[in-house]
């Protein structure tokens, strides 16, 4: 069953609302897997500090603690975080990340990063304005000489909610909406991608998703 995005009166759910009740719904919403689209960006780059935005359970921030990166995994949902912190603690990388609750339309973690992602931050759940404003705040939390990844889907058709409220930009809306200045970054990457794909409640099709790579050049930045 999905989490419809309102509540029975009809009017939406906050942010909070929505992702507690999709992981209250069960014991374990994700694969456990990290995002395929990390592992084949990053994956050869140096460690360093990373910020994992709407990190869910946790698979993407432990995948990038294992290969030695310093970690700070934030999501909405503490139902989400406390699970991913039994798993790091399992595999012995609670020093390595630093798990955080944010509402991130309404507050974000403190500091620059070397790495900062960003998968998949869709929700049909109201955000009022938030992810406008909240791709800017990733991009001024990367260092001098950082990464910012951005990897959202074009469409969710296992999920009508999703695809008919949520914001689902292409890769050009996402550069728009960053309005960063060309003389402090430079586009790595900016494709779009083709996977097969096993959704919630045995949805299996194509999807397609959407990457964007920036590194950030500036100078003078910290």
């Amino acid at each position: 069953m999905n989490i419809t995005y309102r509540r029975d009166d009809g009017t939406p759910r906050t942010t909070v609302e929505y992702w507690e009740a999709r992981y209250q719904q069960r014991d374990q919403v994700w694969s456990g897997r990290p995002n395929q689209a990390l592992v084949r960006e990053i994956g050869s780059v140096t460690p360093g500090s990373a910020l994992d935005l709407g990190c869910g359970e946790g698979a993407d921030a432990i995948w990038l603690a294992q290969r030695g990166w310093q970690v700070t995994a934030a999501d909405v949902s503490e139902t989400a975080l406390s699970r991913a912190r039994v798993q790091a603690q399992r595999l012995g990388l609670s020093e390595r990340i630093d798990w955080q609750r944010h509402d991130l339309a309404q507050s974000f973690p403190a500091g620059r990063f070397d790495l900062v992602t960003a998968h998949y931050l869709h929700s049909p759940a109201a955000l009022d304005g938030g992810h406008t404003k909240l791709l800017p705040r990733a991009a001024e939390a990367v260092a001098r000489d950082g990464l910012l990844l951005i990897v959202g889907h074009s469409a969710a058709p296992w999920n009508p909610d999703l695809s008919a409220e949520a914001q689902l930009p292409t890769c050009a809306e996402v550069r728009a909406g960053l309005n960063l200045a060309p003389s402090e970054w430079k586009v790595e990457i900016e494709e779009v991608v083709e996977l097969e794909h096993t959704g919630h409640d045995g949805w299996s099709g194509t999807r397609t998703d959407n990457i964007v790579l920036l590194r950030r050049i500036g100078r003078g930045i910290p």
